[in-house]
């Protein structure tokens, strides 16, 4: 009877560790391994071009500010109303940033997922780490890509990372050239308001501007900020072994 129960705990061991021989095998079949890494490879190749896209748009952004704040305070005569342009070709080049962090976030899910659930397993030397449907997931979106973000978010993001200081400096810029090149002096709220008018512009439609603009860039900043987080976490785990 003891032989019978200790040949019957030695097959269950045996097929065990043959399952887990054959799973293992599978992780590290070379085969698999090659076409992942050259689809990891491909997929990181693609947020690259996607980043610097990004960049583009934001280099225009700074550029179009820096050539316009430069132009208003070189010469007296140009009206501070020249900074609402200013703002229009920023919101602008935000839009058509947010439409390209959409499909640069779309193509970076697809290298997370592989770097959770592919590279780490192999890197740890685990299979037990491969959880969930990843790889169902990462087939229906290369069948049938999809955004992973909204527009809203996608505005939002790139406001709180780089746009809202273009915003911030543009509107100090505006409040700097109006006091300076005002047409009389500023003594109060009442002779600043004087100064908004441009021509033909009345002053409350300049103020309105300044109004909405703070509005929206207050607004969507705080809405990401509770909705989202980064995607890169402020501080890691063990943060002091990675000092090299």
């Amino acid at each position: 009877m003891i032989k019978r129960l200790v040949a019957n705990e030695n097959t269950r061991t045996g097929a065990t560790e043959e399952r887990t021989v054959s799973v293992q095998q599978s992780v590290y079949d070379p085969g698999y391994v090659n076409a992942m890494s050259h689809f990891y490879r491909g997929e990181l190749s693609r947020i690259m071009i996607w980043r610097q896209r990004l960049d583009i748009t934001t280099n225009w952004a700074i550029t179009s500010s820096t050539a316009i704040i430069t132009i208003a305070f070189s010469n007296i005569a140009v009206p501070h109303i020249i900074f609402f342009f200013n703002l229009a070709i920023v919101w602008v080049m935000l839009w058509i940033e947010a439409r390209r962090y959409r499909f640069y976030d779309a193509f970076r899910a697809r290298v997370r997922m592989l770097e959770a659930h592919f590279l780490v397993p192999i890197i740890a030397e685990n299979r037990d780490l491969l959880q969930g449907e990843w790889k169902k997931l990462v087939c229906e979106d290369l069948i049938l890509p999809s955004f992973k973000i909204s527009k809203l978010e996608a505005v939002g993001r790139r406001l709180k990372r780089n746009y809202v200081f273009i915003f911030i400096l543009i509107m100090v810029a505006w409040f700097t050239k109006i006091f300076l090149h005002a047409g009389e002096p500023i003594t109060g709220v009442a002779g600043f308001y004087r100064a908004l008018r441009v021509g033909h512009i009345p002053s409350w439609f300049v103020a309105s501007i300044f109004a909405a603009t703070l509005a929206c860039v207050i607004g969507i900043t705080v809405y990401v900020s509770k909705k989202t987080t980064g995607e890169i976490a402020e501080f890691g785990p063990n943060r002091s072994l990675w000092r090299l």
